[in-house]
């Protein structure tokens, strides 16, 4: 029998952090089924061993690096 696995959507505000609650950047699809979200820290700190039962790894964390850190003089 083959399953087909649906790919995964991006991720939003929405999705939270399994460990903390704070928005996800990192989905890990494990081997075993089922998935796990994770924020940029998070990621970082688990990422070697999250990657050895991931069967696919969702990593928006460049996200962070594209949003600026303060609203341009316009919007004051």
């Amino acid at each position: 029998m083959t399953t087909a696995v649906a790919p995964s959507s991006a991720l939003s505000a929405a999705d939270r952090c399994d460990r903390c609650g704070a928005q996800a950047y990192l989905r890990v699809e494990l081997q075993s089924g089922g998935e796990l979200l994770f924020c940029a820290h998070h990621a970082r700190e688990h990422g070697d061993k999250l990657r050895e039962i991931a069967a696919h790894v969702t990593d928006e964390t460049d996200k962070l690096r594209n949003t600026p850190a303060i609203a341009p003089d316009e919007e004051h």
